[in-house]
């Protein structure tokens, strides 16, 4: 796939689709299988589905938060394998499992210990059916913290050498395991909620377990063994926290707006918390597939970058914002015509599924105009390393537009849940107005987390 041949592309379309097809696919089978297991505890009940909801808005601040964390060692990975500097790739590997081993850990236990207060202080204005599931469902799930870190950690690295397939593989089993599990806790045992996060539970074990097997393979260009001789090798740690730390406080403050916003709609009833839910599920699923692409950008361009092709990396951003434009258009009207049946099947209130239809409706017309310059070329910016661009305007918009103009919105003039959505396309629209000028400035390419590969002549 490599060639120093300057006339022939790092990236041929051949090597771009084994790249992103399997991350594509993982991405929409993952959020598919969300959506059943969303629809497997809305019948049991609005305040399940709700309590599910509200611990799920907390659980994706800290899932979001480890992921960026595991993206920032994929992408040192990534460069030094451009760089074809295998024993740094290997060295890279070895500390974001390390690193994400510690951090997950502590977040568990943070989260064991504090697990009733936190849930109080966050949703205390909710229905005491819904505060009681929300306990149970929050003991269990974050349990997952650590193999979840570890996991993401795994399958970044496995990213980062061009194998998409294996974390999809892994994924898509895992996946099914949770959906069987549900169906056999909650329909045949009873179990509610608590068989829900049971299952989650232990498809997320199964994921990280098979994911460090699957990276003791030798004959690969990273391979990690002897997991528990790995000893802290705190340069690294330091490039790795360089580009992952402002990642995760981006990701984290996304899922702080989320909750202000989520307890904004929490005092407009079970009603609203329910229709929310389900949008929200939706809005992930049609913008999954094009999330994919992002992810696998980061790859394309930290290979470019440690092979010192800067141009080749503004191609391949170029590139893969269009395509990424075509499946936000695809996903948005396929999800859109399954929102009615999705409402049905999964059992919800009709005054609830009247109020998620006019929400997607909103949201299949404004997300194809400016979602994706809004995100798509920051996964690559972020893989050149100008993270701390991308963390201050990402979070300035958020705050600005999403949250305070959503709370505005709500509690001024009374506009109900669909004010989450107009201050979403705020965001969306001015975040993408400021990533286009930062990466036609060029000054995104400014950094330097190796030393480059030196171009033939």
């Amino acid at each position: 796939m490599k060639t120093t041949t300057k006339q022939t592309h790092l990236y041929s379309n051949t090597d771009l689709r084994k790249l992103l097809i399997p991350i594509i696919i993982e991405q929409l089978l993952s959020s598919l299988m969300g959506t059943v297991d969303t629809m497997m505890v809305s019948n049991v009940g609005s305040a399940a589905i709700s309590a599910v909801s509200l611990v799920d808005s907390i659980n994706i601040l800290v899932i979001q938060a480890l992921s960026a964390l595991a993206a920032g060692g994929a992408i040192l990975c990534s460069q030094y394998l451009g760089s074809e500097k295998r024993d740094g790739a290997i060295r890279s590997a070895q500390q974001v499992l390390f690193v994400m081993t510690v951090l997950s850990v502590a977040l568990s236990a943070g989260c064991l210990i504090f697990r009733v207060p936190l849930l109080r202080v966050i949703f205390g204005a909710v229905e005491a059916d819904v505060m009681k599931n929300s306990q149970v469902y929050f003991l269990f799930t974050l349990l997952s913290f650590p193999f979840i870190g570890l996991y993401d950690a795994g399958a970044s690295i496995l990213r980062a050498q061009n194998n998409s397939r294996s974390p999809m593989v892994i994924s898509v089993i895992s996946n099914f395991m949770n959906i069987g599990g549900n169906a056999i806790l909650i329909f045949g045992f009873h179990m509610g909620v608590e068989g829900a996060a049971i299952s989650t539970l232990i498809s997320r074990i199964f994921c990280a377990v098979v994911v460090l097997w699957k990276l003791r393979d030798e004959s690969k260009p990273i391979f990690v063994k002897q997991y528990l001789s790995i000893r802290p090798d705190f340069g690294l740690i330091k490039k790795i926290l360089f580009i992952g730390i402002p990642s995760g406080i981006e990701n984290s403050m996304f899922q702080f707006g989320k909750l202000a916003i989520q307890s904004t709609v929490s005092t407009l009833g079970t009603v609203a918390i329910a229709a929310q839910a389900m949008t929200n599920i939706l809005e992930n699923l049609n913008g999954v597939a094009a999330i994919g692409v992002g992810i696998g950008l980061m790859t394309v361009v930290g290979q470019c970058l440690g092979a010192g092709r800067k141009d080749e990396a503004i191609y391949y951003i170029k590139k893969l914002c269009w395509l990424s434009e075509v499946v936000i258009v695809a996903s948005c009207l396929l999800v859109f015509v399954l929102t009615k049946p999705i409402t049905m099947i999964g059992g919800m209130e009709a005054e609830s599924a009247k109020l998620c239809m006019q929400m997607m409706i909103f949201i299949t017309i404004a997300k194809p105009l400016c979602w994706v310059m809004a995100f798509v070329p920051g996964y690559g910016m972020r893989a050149a390393g100008d993270v701390k661009f991308s963390m201050i305007t990402s979070c300035c918009t958020m705050w600005l537009c999403r949250v305070s103009l959503c709370i505005y919105l709500c509690r001024v003039w009374g506009f109900g849940p669909i004010a989450v959505w107009i201050g979403m396309a705020a965001d969306w629209s001015l975040r993408s107005i400021l990533f286009t000028i930062r990466f036609k400035s060029g000054k995104w390419l400014n950094h330097h987390l190796i030393e480059e590969k030196k171009q033939e002549s």
